[in-house]
């Protein structure tokens, strides 16, 4: 199943300096890198952009950048779900005027809306998109699950394509598959990556692929080739990076992998914090068995 958006997609950072403004700067060269280290598309302005930090002016001068950097060579997704329709609506509009190729659409949170209110607010953004939709199930921020049976009702609008599911049940994935079989699936959390792959995911939207993208396209090779043992044998030795990049609150790790390894990630905005000494250290030590980093603190 082809989405246009390929299968490593890499949710990426906001790199902030240390008054809290954006670096722009900061932010091509992390683009830069992503594409040339194995994302074949980029979510800007997603969770681990910080997006509910983001005003929505800084959210569309990030999606003109990084259309301005890499239009024309990959995809760039614009991350646009509130749990305010009219807000999703309106971001949705001035992220498709932006240039982007696509929109990220995250289930409503704090408001718990009903299953009508979900499909009403998800046929609302649609309906203002000019460009392919993203679901995104993320129960675990948003309190919400979408379930099997919305998912499928919602893949009946013309542009909804794709749904990152971050559920990792492997159930509820398989029955999303038999009530939407057009729907591509993407996995919404690294360590589901590969189990996902296994159960008929087209990819991966993915943290981790900041740091080891080019290794995780080699997965995504090795199985869609056919090479199921030699692919399981790639993705265990993964799962050190992923454990470490969870140690606390997404993107707190991955922006401290980015400046252990020499690009400029910035901190992170209040009500996050930055990593503490002893977290740095365990990520330190993840990058050094990966060969990310050569020489210790």
């Amino acid at each position: 199943m082809h989405t246009g958006f390929g299968t490593i997609i890499t949710a990426a950072v906001t790199p902030f300096t240390a008054d809290g403004s954006i670096d722009l700067d900061a932010f091509r060269s992390i683009l830069r890198h992503l594409a040339s280290n194995g994302s074949d598309s980029i979510v800007v302005t997603g969770t681990t952009g910080e997006s509910p930090t983001l005003s929505d002016d800084e959210k569309v001068l990030l999606w003109k950048a990084a259309v301005d950097e890499l239009g024309g060579e990959i995809p760039i997704i614009a991350g646009t779900g509130t749990n305010d329709t009219a807000h999703s609506v309106h971001l949705t509009q001035r992220a498709c005027e932006a240039g982007v190729d696509g929109i990220l659409v995250v289930t409503p949170y704090y408001n718990k809306p009903p299953r009508e209110g979900l499909i009403k607010h998800f046929t609302a953004v649609a309906r203002a998109s000019s460009v392919p939709v993203i679901l995104y199930n993320i129960p675990g921020r948003v309190v919400i699950n979408l379930e099997p049976d919305v998912v499928a009702e919602l893949s009946l609008l013309d542009n909804v394509i794709a749904i990152k599911q971050a559920q990792p049940d492997l159930e509820q994935f398989r029955e999303i598959r038999r009530l939407a079989p057009t729907l591509a699936i993407y996995a919404g959390d690294d360590d589901s990556f590969f189990p996902m792959l296994r159960e008929g995911a087209v990819g991966v939207i993915s943290v981790a692929s900041h740091i080891i993208g080019t290794q995780m396209a080699r997965v995504a090779d090795a199985f869609n080739s056919g090479e199921h043992a030699a692919a399981a044998e790639l993705a265990a030795q993964l799962d050190d990076v992923y454990e470490s990049l969870a140690i606390t609150a997404n993107p707190i790790p991955i922006k401290a992998a980015l400046n252990l390894i020499g690009l400029e990630a910035g901190h992170v905005r209040l009500p996050l914090v930055d990593a503490t000494q002893l977290q740095r250290e365990r990520i330190r030590g993840m990058l050094l068995r990966h060969d990310l980093v050569t020489t210790p603190a």
